[in-house]
């Protein structure tokens, strides 16, 4: 039996990991050992609402670390987001940046971040050529992250997704000075996560792996790392989906979705080329439009990656361990969250097709797809999903 105290660790991955439950009350040490003594909250209005960040606003001023709140960021955090996120830091005096929430959250909360120093527009900085060498980090603002779901893993990565208002494309701001300085993994704050969001922000965290792990580039820690994370998903995200009060069944899909972000420094793939227009355009959570969209990549990819599939199928116990094997898992999976079986089923139609394989063929993930990737495939690949074609 695995006891809370057994789920503890400090870990340096690179980023500084505080994990296990309880370690919430650490997060005033955390930011003073950054050297914050004013910092800004950064969440989404619904935690903001919740007792879990009236309960840090006030032990960070019970240990005399006045904190403020920024709370104003959309489910797809947009542009003006992070210039209002900016504009709430310099005003409020603030010397630190607290990042905590699900994705959406964690991802405004690095960009208002970075975007607090800098002297240039925030779409000059998207993830294009070397575009991320024009960002002044001589004045760089320490952040801890605090995860409240267990999906994108965003509290260990490098970058944000941001939704540029104006074209209503989704860009990937990146810079290596954006990974948070310290991670206050607390499995306590992911209990009860209703079903939902537990099952999308899961098969996020299985998507990152298994992307990752079929990336084409030699990247054998990456692999290692996506090959354990899927391990997990396998083993725990079944238990948190019945059980939202299972401290273990959280505890491990916590450490399975920073596993996903960790080893997507490899690469991702066409499931989030196509889910990131899918959410801009849609509406769709990332986490669902991923979920849904993953056997029909693995459909077209599935000459690229037969192989790979023997071994994931081997790690994962599969009585059939190969591409067929690993589909059947991962769609018998899929029933068992109760995910859709395709974007109709959500209210998704193909009358932007076009638009959506476009902007998916410039996404930055579409360049590490395993199989050769165009607009025609895309736009098929997409279709086939709109209609449940599999």
């Amino acid at each position: 039996m695995i006891l809370p105290k057994d789920l503890r660790g400090d870990w340096s991955y690179p980023t500084a990991i505080r994990f296990g439950p309880g370690r919430i009350g650490e997060l005033a040490d955390a930011c003073r050992s950054l050297g914050m003594a004013r910092p800004l909250l950064v969440t989404d209005p619904g935690l903001a609402a919740l007792p879990m960040v009236r309960s840090a606003l006030k032990s960070n001023a019970a240990a005399g670390l006045p904190t403020g709140k920024f709370a104003d960021i959309q489910g797809n955090p947009v542009g003006a987001n992070v210039v209002d996120g900016v504009a709430a830091y310099r005003n409020g005096g603030h010397d630190g940046v607290i990042a905590f929430g699900g994705g959406s959250a964690i991802d405004a909360a690095k960009t208002i971040a970075l975007m607090a120093v800098q002297d240039r527009p925030l779409w000059d900085f998207e993830d294009i050529g070397d575009n991320w060498k024009r960002i002044a980090v001589d004045r760089a603002i320490p952040v801890v992250a605090v995860p409240t779901t267990a999906g994108t893993g965003s509290e260990v990565g490098r970058a944000s997704v941001i939704l540029d208002e104006a074209t209503m494309t989704k860009k990937v701001i990146f810079h290596p000075s954006m990974m948070p300085a310290i991670v206050i993994a607390d499995p306590h704050l992911t209990l009860g996560l209703p079903k939902g969001v537990t099952a999308a922000t899961g098969m996020d965290a299985l998507a990152h792996c298994l992307e990752a792990f079929c990336a084409p580039a030699f990247h054998p820690i990456a692999d290692g790392i996506a090959l354990e994370g899927l391990r997990l998903v396998r083993d725990w995200l079944p238990a948190a989906y019945r059980d939202g009060g299972d401290l273990a069944a959280r505890a491990h899909m916590m450490v399975a979705a920073s596993m996903g972000a960790t080893a997507f420094q490899k690469g991702l793939g066409a499931v989030h080329a196509i889910s990131h227009p899918v959410s801009a355009h849609h509406g769709v959570h990332h986490g669902l439009a991923n979920a849904i969209l993953l056997p029909y990549v693995l459909k077209y990819n599935r000459p690229a990656i037969a192989d790979k599939m023997v071994r994931l199928g081997r790690v994962l116990g599969l009585d059939d361990p190969s591409f067929d094997g690993v589909q059947a898992w991962l769609l018998d999976l899929r029933r068992t969250l109760d995910i859709p079986h395709c974007f109709g089923d959500i209210g998704v139609t193909g009358g932007d097709a076009d638009r959506v394989a476009q902007s998916a063929l410039i996404d930055p993930t579409a360049a590490t797809n395993p199989a050769r990737l165009d607009k025609a495939v895309l736009k098929r690949i997409f279709l086939d999903c709109v209609a449940g074609k599999l």
